[in-house]
């Protein structure tokens, strides 16, 4: 397998980073989770578009550009020979010994891309659903890096581990005034009387409000536009738990899983314990809007060798 370093390919085994690397050192740095079809990601744009904002934003590095990145995530796929894949895109501060030595404010960060075929999930996942455990830990607004994909992810993957540990497929997050995030690795969705809730993300709070600590997921974005399309109703706003325990229906989105339904929290069934109508309906409506942005001619447009006449700007 060969991943892509510093804008070159590397073997697996033979890839290095510096021990002073910022990820390393301070975990400083981005990074974003994609899925390939057909050879083609989905909404790669949207994860990048994501990411270098997150980089201005967050003062990591103004120097990322997307139409380049784009090349060379489907470069790595066909170096890797891979159509269906899972691609993980990693940006750090860079080499922290590099800045001190040469006295200036800013270093190239460090850049690398993964592929390697997907995750495989049980059926019985998206067919019966799973059950949530309620993470220990709280999300707080006011954390810079807070609905940013940060690689500070430590206290997220302990909540999983321990989620796993007692059965469960995902771990809840609530932020310091308990209101609902979503999973630890995923956006989160209840179907209520008909109309779709999902917590206010980043960059769509009301002027004057508290920042959001919700992610805003690229998948998340799509299930919506679908929602929104087959004429369900879309509410963002803060939700409690008495909201999640009272849902129809519950379920949580990323680019792994797409949809994956959630039929209990704890010991308590949501619904009965019963995949719904509408989890059902939006999930099948989001594979094949999946299939038709990559394998099929979608609305994708044309793959990034196709385009490299463009301005890299």
């Amino acid at each position: 397998m060969h991943v892509w370093l510093n804008g070159e390919f590397v073997e697996r085994d033979e890839a290095r980073v510096s021990v002073f690397d910022a990820g390393l050192q301070h975990a400083v740095g981005l990074f974003e989770t994609m899925t390939s079809h057909g050879g083609r990601i989905f909404r790669a744009e949207a994860h990048l578009q994501r990411l270098l904002e997150s980089a201005r934003e967050l003062l990591l590095t103004d120097r990322l550009r997307l139409r380049p990145l784009a090349e060379a995530l489907h470069l790595v796929l066909q170096r890797n020979e891979l159509a269906e894949a899972r691609v993980r895109l990693t940006v750090t501060g860079g080499d922290l010994n590099y800045l001190q030595s040469l006295g200036r404010g800013s270093v190239d960060p460090t850049l690398l891309i993964v592929a390697q075929p997907p995750t495989a999930y049980p059926e019985s996942f998206f067919t019966d659903g799973v059950r949530v455990t309620i993470a220990d830990g709280r999300d707080n607004p006011f954390d810079p890096g807070a609905g940013h994909k940060t690689l500070t992810y430590w206290p997220r993957i302990r909540a999983l581990q321990d989620a796993a540990s007692r059965g469960a497929g995902e771990s809840l997050w609530f932020s310091v005034s308990n209101h609902l995030s979503g999973g630890s690795v995923s956006n989160a969705m209840l179907v209520k009387d008909g109309v779709l809730l999902t917590p206010i993300a980043r960059g769509e709070e009301e002027q004057g409000a508290i920042p959001s600590p919700v992610l805003p997921g690229v998948t998340r974005a799509a299930v919506l536009e679908l929602a929104e399309k087959e004429g369900l109703e879309v509410s963002r706003r803060m939700l409690t738990i008495d909201d999640v325990l009272a849902a129809d229906e519950m379920f949580l989105t990323n680019s792994s899983w797409g949809i994956l339904p959630v039929t209990a929290v704890e010991r308590k069934p949501i619904a009965g314990g019963e995949v719904g109508p509408a989890t059902r309906r939006l999930r099948q409506s989001l594979l094949e809007l999946i299939e038709r942005e990559t394998v099929g001619d979608g609305e994708a447009g044309p793959r990034p060798e196709d385009r490299r006449s463009e301005s890299n700007g």
